[in-house]
Order: C-alpha cells, then structure tokens, then sequence
C-alpha cells in the first residue's frame, strides 16, 4: 500500500490522494506513465520516497504520515516489524517498573522478566526496524525509556489510532472482541489482573502465577498481529486496492506459557469486588 501512498507528501491530504486514484494515477510508478500527472510538483518527492523505500526506512515515511495512517507501512516492513507490550507493577513515579515485556515477531515469542533477563531487552530491539503496539505511543514506549534509559526510535504503528479511526475504541480486549479476537482461559483478565499476578508471584513465589503473567503478556502480542491484519484489510475497504492488497489472516504460533485456570480463579474470588463478572 505505501506505493499507492501520496498523502505523505508536502501540499498532498487524503482528498487529492482519491482524486489522484480517480485520475488512474494509483501507484509513483504511475506518475511517469500518466500524462495527467505532467504537471503535478511533487516527481522529487516521489524520487526521494523510493530511494528510502529502497534503503529500508520506514521512519522517513512514519514521520510524514498522521498516525491513523501508518497501517500504510505495513506490508512493505513486515519483515522487519516487531509486536510489542509490556506489564508493570501498576505504581507511578520512582515506585513503578516494568515486570515483564513479551516481543513478538511474526516467528519467534521472545518475553522478559524484572530480576531475570529484562536488559536482553535493550539489544534485541535493536534487530527490528517497525513497531506495532496498542497504545504504546502512550504507555510502553515512554515507559521503556525511561525505565531502561534507552531510546526506542522505531517507525511505530499504535493500533489504538488505527482502530479509533475505524470506529473501535475502548480499550485492547474491547477490540478484541468487537473484531472476533478470543483469548480462551485469559479471557477476563486485564492488566490490573497481571498487577496482581506479579504481586502473588513475587509475595507467595507461585511459580503458576509468573507463568500465567508471561502468558497473559505474550497472548498481547501475538493477538496484534491478527489485529493489525484486520485493521489493514478494514483501511484498504475505503480504498481502491483492496482486492488486490487484502492480507490472509495469520496462523496463530504455539506460546511457551499457558494460563493457570486455578490460579486465575483464585484472584478472581480474592479480589472479587472488582472481578465479580467473571466468577
């Protein structure tokens, strides 16, 4: 889709871009071959947009795109991008830090733990070029620098944005479910819930209770990657290349972590006055 992108470039929104589309000029090869795009001023906009295409540069075009509209990304940094979130202990201000980070890339879950690995962190991300998180760009990524005194300057496509620009809001596990998205055993669980796993884990060393943190964490993150397919495909429905461009629903990969139901029901009961739809 970012080849059939113009709205990134200076003096270009989103209704020139359909009228351009209308016009037959779909794609920056068309410009050279659409005499109706003669006397368009944007042809070295065009060139420099290829030549970071080429090099691999997702950034130089998230940087040029309203964030509703970095979906467009997507297809061409697949290969690159990594799903993202993180778990904190719930506390604000020198208090708070972060419990687990679950890093998913399309093949291979990596996840890591305060006290254990959470430094592997810093050298991993290195490896990616492309994030994909649900409201990140609020929460983890500031939260991640601050906490490891890192800086995380990825393209980064926040499905919050995305979503809400499609009419889904309220929340990861509301779009979701609006979107057919099921999470089996974690469903209920939300990330007051993983507050709480960590607390029963690190005051009762409930070995079943890190276990289902991590794997309520990784669920997180593999769950974006159908999440941003699907919003993908929603975004190309309002354009003309849909039938073209539409992606297949991914497989979903097996998680080295499974819920505890006994555990999770548990905490239910302990802390029902909050839990209570779920008993």
């Amino acid at each position: 889709m970012l080849k059939n992108t113009f709205c990134h470039i200076p003096g270009v929104g989103e209704k020139f871009e359909r009228i351009l589309w209308g016009k037959g000029i779909l794609s920056w090869d068309s410009i050279g071959k659409s005499p109706s795009a003669g006397k368009l001023p944007f042809k070295s906009h065009l060139a420099e947009s290829l030549c970071e295409l080429e090099k691999g540069n997702p950034r130089y075009f998230a940087d040029l795109l309203p964030a509703k509209e970095h979906w467009r990304l997507f297809t061409e940094f697949r290969h690159s991008t990594a799903y993202l979130d993180i778990e904190t202990n719930g506390l604000g201000g020198p208090a708070a830090y972060i419990t687990t980070i679950s890093l998913y890339d399309g093949k291979s879950i990596h996840y890591y733990v305060k006290g254990k690995n959470l430094d592997d962190f810093k050298d991993d991300i290195k490896k990616y070029r492309m994030l994909v998180t649900f409201n990140g760009r609020c929460f983890d990524i500031p939260f991640i620098e601050s906490y490891l005194d890192i800086s995380i300057d990825h393209a980064h496509i926040d499905l919050r944005f995305v979503l809400k620009d499609l009419g889904f809001s309220g929340g990861l596990k509301n779009c979701e479910k609006r979107l057919g998205i099921e999470r089996g055993d974690l469903d209920g669980v939300d990330g007051y819930f993983a507050v709480l796993l960590w607390k029963e884990f690190r005051e009762r060393r409930n070995r079943k209770a890190l276990e289902t943190l991590l794997a309520y964490n990784i669920q997180d993150v593999i769950n974006l990657e159908p999440l941003m397919v699907i919003a993908y495909n929603l975004k190309l429905a309002g354009t003309p290349f849909l039938k073209s461009h539409r992606l297949p629903m991914p497989d979903s990969p097996e998680t080295p972590f499974k819920a505890d139901v006994k555990t999770i029901r548990r905490i239910f009961h302990r802390h029902s006055y909050r839990y209570a739809r779920c008993l």
